[in-house]
């Protein structure tokens, strides 16, 4: 179900019939558009036009240009829920070009969370096909405070295409990158200074479009005073109607524009019949008017005709469509008109939010009717509103919007209430704050049974009725978050047995943790099976996304089982069905990709690898599912590690562990671990040997899956101290601990653990010397693998003592032909392949130290090219430091001292 579209936020204000022409302002406008600004910024206080003047505009350029074409989106406070934000920007822009936005809306409605990235990006690409211009106009940016949509426009104007153009006005500046395009010359700026009336506007305005009569002496005095502001002169204007002693009167008020608007819309009100004033004063607590919904108000029935009579009285009413149904007062009038009236009848104001609470309920618009009901303080109507609202909440993903409400309402009111309870409960366990989780469950419950001592008013609703089992999934949840492998089979049980048959969700998410439980206690046989169950519940429950994204964990699982190629097929059959309908669903499409990318690394196909990453990074930079975002990055880091960059991958790392989230899914491949193992390949065992005293880790541990990964790395970490310093206790604990690993792994049949344990006894003889074992030992670990080619970067991963010792068995006719074909996977750089002889009369090779690793080589082809440093950096996703690192390695093998002349002696040796 798609999330509900205002109609009266994409309006398009027309241009009033009277109005001072800002022919000044119109020109540079103009001008902008011809010099190919990407952005226009209105920066103005309010009352100051900024939106008369774009409206202006527009109907000037739409008038000279027919082609032009105007998407307009007025801002509000609950576009900071990105949700709300991009669909009504997509609506926008499909509202004026039908072949714009259909796949950035589906994205939308089927996504798990909030797809920024790839929805922008598929509505940018549908921009770069229409014809002619557009101008996409954001009125009211300031009321934007959340970093997420400033990120969404920013990615907007950093990919913006030629044919559209960012119209943004605002209170004051927006965070978007200013600085960058003015040095770029792509943003022109109107500020108050430019939008004050000058001394001629402000007479034509006074005297032509007000119908006074002032005199020059008059006009000149009330420019001063407001100092061209225009909702100044326009308060003043409309004091004046009707006075005969205009200056007196103009010099009966100066001050500040705060001090002169109480002033001036005082006179103004007192002006207004009784039957004038009440309905302003009662309807101002609105922030959209409709006949209706003022009569609701008022207990009148004159709602529309009085609406029109304001606007054509220049009282501030603005419309907001077309049949001048719905209308708002200017912000300005609005906000002094609400301090009169909790000036003058305090006690009626709760009233009124009421009786807009339930007409807005009435009418099915249950977020303001939710915002009336908290601003009146009705916090139990509130909640009750909430409950009810939940359902559509969740499905169109307005996270922000509910963590809003449920912060507003007293915590009293939230405790009482057992559906509300329960996901403020969801929402502390996703944000990280696990000890926050269960007093929130343990409320829910209370209410349930009416502990609570009140009388039970929830909403009767389905998620009320699947309480019960929805908080055992989430207390399965916790234990998971916690590490409590126990905990979480316990509350997945108890889940199943509350769920009711046709309950797919509950006994999906239960099926799911009962899978990850015997999943984090090493048993993949079970978990494969129980995990598949989960998956079957989703499928029953339509939940397409749900249903795909957990294919992540079933393939992960697959690989613990030693199946790479059961897990390559399930991401392929994913794919296939995610992109069956003749719009694909991106989000997932995306974590599927970079799935792909990890089992492609494992067989040794970097370039296919990095292929599905970039792909990803397309759908969506970041992954996105918020517990999936991390992987990105840690694959990136692998392929990195592959291609000899240890620097670019261990800051990758970093990146993932910034973004890895507990609680979602057992941590069986810990990233402190994987960094150890790219200082244990660089020979700094030091900082390795820290990783192990931090994290506890020895060979004499306590055995178990969760830990497992961890001691496969301590024995690399202990092989090394052999290979550097000949320690003879570090290679009797490495073979000691290596034993009980593999009877771990033979007891609980877990062939991908199996393989690596011998592959690493294989690398302990050799390492020792002793090559018959070490053979011995290969064989067995190739002959436990269904597909040995599927583990080629298992391997060739640890260098070259490992590719030593397959040259040997393959030189001798040993093992068949997997030491070969492990090999031909590797890179020239790993294997150590020598250069081909230079052809007569050919440049002589250079005489480096050593070679270029693959990763300088891709710098090098880069360096040859346009790209900037930084450009370069963000290109191979490592920082400046990391690039300038490469260089100079670069440009030391070379023996040269600057970009162009490395690029050059590249050329001379072939090299690129």
């Amino acid at each position: 179900m798609p999330t509900p579209v205002l109609a009266t936020k994409l309006f398009v204000p027309a241009r009033r019939p009277r109005l001072v022409e800002r022919s000044r302002l119109i020109q540079r406008l103009d001008a902008a558009l011809v010099r190919g600004c990407k952005l226009m910024l209105i920066s103005a206080p309010a009352g100051f036009g900024k939106t008369t003047l774009v409206s202006d505009w527009i109907a000037h350029s739409t008038q000279r240009q027919p082609s032009t074409r105007v998407a307009w989106l007025s801002l509000d406070d609950g576009d900071n829920d990105p949700s709300r934000l991009l669909t009504h920007l997509v609506a926008a822009l499909h509202g004026i070009d039908a072949d714009i936005g259909s796949e950035a809306l589906h994205l939308l409605h089927n996504a798990q969370t909030v797809p920024i990235e790839p929805t922008l990006t598929t509505l940018i690409n549908d921009v770069t096909r229409a014809s002619g211009h557009i101008l996409l106009v954001l009125d009211d940016y300031h009321v934007i405070e959340a970093r997420p949509v400033h990120e969404a426009v920013i990615f907007l104007l950093d990919h913006l295409p030629s044919q559209l153009r960012l119209v943004v006005a605002s209170r004051s500046d927006p965070p978007l990158p200013l600085a960058r395009l003015r040095t770029r010359e792509e943003l022109t700026e109107l500020r108050a200074d430019d939008l004050r009336f000058t001394r001629d506007e402000a007479e034509r305005f006074l005297n032509q479009v007000m119908g006074l009569t002032l005199s020059t002496a008059d006009v000149d005095a009330l420019e001063t005073r407001t100092e061209g502001w225009v909702a100044g002169l326009q308060l003043a204007a409309l004091s004046l109607q009707d006075r005969e002693d205009a200056s007196a009167f103009i010099g009966a008020f100066t001050g500040s524009h705060r001090f002169v608007i109480d002033y001036l819309v005082e006179e103004v009100l007192r002006q207004q019949p009784d039957h004038v004033r009440g309905f302003l004063l009662d309807t101002a607590v609105l922030d959209r008017l409709t006949g209706a919904l003022c009569d609701a108000l008022t207990g009148r029935d004159d709602g529309s005709g009085m609406l029109e009579t304001l606007e054509r009285a220049n009282l501030f009413v603005v419309p907001l469509d077309d049949q001048r149904e719905w209308y708002r007062y200017h912000h300005l009038f609005a906000d002094v008109l609400r301090a009169r009236m909790l000036s003058e009848q305090p006690e009626r104001v709760p009233m009124l939010h009421r009786l807009a609470s339930a007409w807005y309920e009435r009418n099915d618009l249950s977020e303001e009717a939710v915002k009336h009901a908290l601003a009146a303080q009705d916090f139990e109507r509130a909640a009750y509103l909430m409950e009810l609202a939940l359902p559509t909440i969740r499905r169109h993903r307005h996270d922000a919007m509910l963590l809003g409400w449920l912060k507003a309402l007293p915590d009293d009111v939230v405790r009482r209430k057992p559906v509300l309870s329960v996901f403020y409960g969801w929402m502390m366990l996703v944000s990280g704050d696990l000890d926050a989780v269960e007093p929130r469950l343990g409320d829910a419950e209370r209410a349930l049974r009416g502990v609570a001592g009140t009388a039970n008013t929830s909403a009767d609703t389905e998620e009320l009725r699947t309480l019960p089992a929805t908080i055992a999934v989430y207390r399965a949840s916790l234990a998971q978050a916690r590490g409590d492998v126990a905990g979480m089979a316990e509350h997945a049980r108890r889940a199943l047995e509350l769920a009711g048959p046709a309950d797919h969700l509950a006994r999906g998410g239960a099926a799911g943790f009962l899978g990850l439980a015997a999943w984090a206690n090493g048993d993949v046989e079970t978990a494969l099976q129980t995990f598949s169950d989960a998956v079957a519940s989703l499928h029953a429950a339509g939940n397409l996304v749900d249903e795909l994204s957990s294919t992540i964990v079933l393939a992960d699982m697959w690989v613990a089982a030693g199946r790479p190629s059961k897990a390559r097929r399930l991401y392929e059959h994913a794919l296939q069905q995610a992109t069956a309908e003749e719009k694909a669903v991106l989000p997932v499409t995306a974590n599927l990709h970079v799935g792909l990318s990890e089992i492609h690394r494992e067989l040794g196909q970097l370039d296919t690898a990095t292929r599905h990453l970039e792909t990803a990074k397309t759908l969506g930079e970041r992954a996105s599912m918020t517990e999936s975002r991390y992987r990105w990055f840690v694959a990136m880091a692998r392929v990195r590690e592959a291609e000899d960059d240890p620097e670019a991958a261990a800051e990758l790392l970093d990146q993932a562990e910034r973004l890895y989230l507990r609680g979602f899914f057992p941590e069986v491949r810990p990233i402190a671990a994987m960094k150890a193992r790219i200082r244990i390949a660089q020979g700094k065992l030091l900082e390795a040997g820290d990783w192990a005293r931090q994290r506890g880790v020895s060979a004499t541990d306590d055995l178990s899956y969760l830990r497992e990964f961890d001691h496969l790395t301590l024995v690399r970490l202990l092989i090394g101290r052999y290979r550097v310093h000949r320690d003879d206790s570090a290679i009797r604990e490495a073979v000691g601990l290596l034993r009980r690993l593999l009877e771990a792994a033979e007891g609980s049949r877990r062939t991908g653990s199996l393989v690596e344990v011998l592959m690493l006894q294989a690398l302990a003889h050799e390492t020792q010397g002793d090559r018959p074992l070490a053979v011995e030992a290969l064989e067995k670990a190739l002959a436990a693998a269904p597909e040995p080619e599927d583990y080629v970067r298992l391997f060739l991963d640890e260098g070259e003592p490992m590719v030593s010792l397959l040259r040997y068995a393959e030189e001798r006719g040993l093992l068949g032909h997997h030491p070969r074909r492990l090999l031909d996977a590797g890179t020239p750089v790993e294997l150590g392949a020598a250069a081909p002889e230079a052809a007569p009369g050919a440049t002589p090779p250079l005489s480096m130290v050593e070679p270029l690793s693959g990763r300088e080589l891709q710098v090098l082809r880069l360096l040859n090219s346009e790209l900037s440093g930084p450009e370069i950096a963000r290109e191979l996703f490592v920082s400046l430091n990391t690039l300038r690192t490469h260089t100079k390695h670069i440009f030391t093998k070379l023996e040269v001292s600057s970009r162009r002349a490395a690029v050059r002696r590249a050329q001379e040796h072939g090299l690129i």
